[in-house]
């Protein structure tokens, strides 16, 4: 059987993007619609739930908006049982669903790092979890788990990020491990630095047109001398997603410039 780009369509099939309100998540979210799926996602906030709905209207997406805590077990598996009664199974899950807490290491509190562990790593259990069940019953799924750099290296002020990222590195082998049997493939997508309006600060410019150290830092890190965009993550996104990527499983897709692959610049 010959190559067909059909194998990358998604018509018919339902997406559920966790964080898919703004920033990575929507763009993720807007790929896979793009690509023919329909569209889920969840926040915490009412708000932000509003907005969002309105942000995907805008760009033609009519996506059903949930809020829900993924670290509740209640709250994802009313949310879960809902998707699957009323938009005909969940086919497609996204972990994107995460915080980060920058702060030395000898000077976090238990409590913070905890609550990072619990959205970013037990967050993606949970939320996998409860949809394995329907994709056992359909012989077949996909789980993109987003990952990080920091599933492979550290960096000041990260441990409760990088032990959470790291967790789920393996998280997802393991779920490959245990369910290919079933045609279920779980990966994960390792984003670089992205522009986001969270990373905006450390990318403004200063009164004389100076870079931020820390943006300096990372041009001088990237082959590809740029911080990578949402859009850059589209592409693995649907490849993933879809039929395409069928063979491949527990494996992590770094869409990071070539950064994990440079040593840097010699001084």
């Amino acid at each position: 059987m010959g190559f067909c780009l059909e194998a990358f369509s998604l018509e018919g099939k339902t997406a559920l993007v966790t964080g898919g309100a703004y920033g990575i998540g929507f763009a993720m979210a807007e790929a896979l619609a793009a690509a023919g799926a329909r569209i889920a996602f969840n926040c915490r906030g009412r708000e932000h739930l509003e907005k969002a709905i309105e942000d995907y209207r805008q760009r033609g997406i009519e996506a059903k908006g949930y809020l829900c805590d993924v670290t509740c077990e209640a709250q994802v598996g009313k949310m879960v049982q809902d998707i699957e009664e009323k938009m005909g199974g969940i086919h497609i899950l996204v972990n994107n669903a995460g915080i980060i807490k920058r702060i030395p290491m000898h000077e976090m509190s238990l409590e913070d790092f905890q609550e990072v562990i619990e959205i970013n790593l037990n967050g993606a259990f949970l939320m996998s979890k409860m949809v394995l069940t329907g994709m056992i019953k359909r012989k077949s799924g996909k789980i993109i788990n987003v990952c990080s750099m920091m599933s492979e290296l550290g960096r000041e002020t990260v441990s409760a990020y990088a032990a959470a990222k790291g967790g789920l590195k393996m998280l997802t082998r393991n779920i490959a491990a245990e369910y290919g049997s079933y045609h279920i493939q779980c990966n994960g997508i390792g984003p670089g630095y992205i522009a986001t309006p969270q990373t905006a600060p450390l990318r403004e410019r200063g009164a004389q047109g100076e870079r931020h150290p820390f943006d300096r830092f990372i041009i001088g890190k990237t082959p590809a001398q740029r911080w990578g965009t949402p859009e850059d993550l589209m592409g693995a996104t649907v490849f993933l997603a879809s039929e395409a990527s069928d063979f491949v499983n527990g494996q992590i897709l770094y869409v990071d410039g070539g950064i994990l692959a440079y040593i840097g610049r010699q001084p």
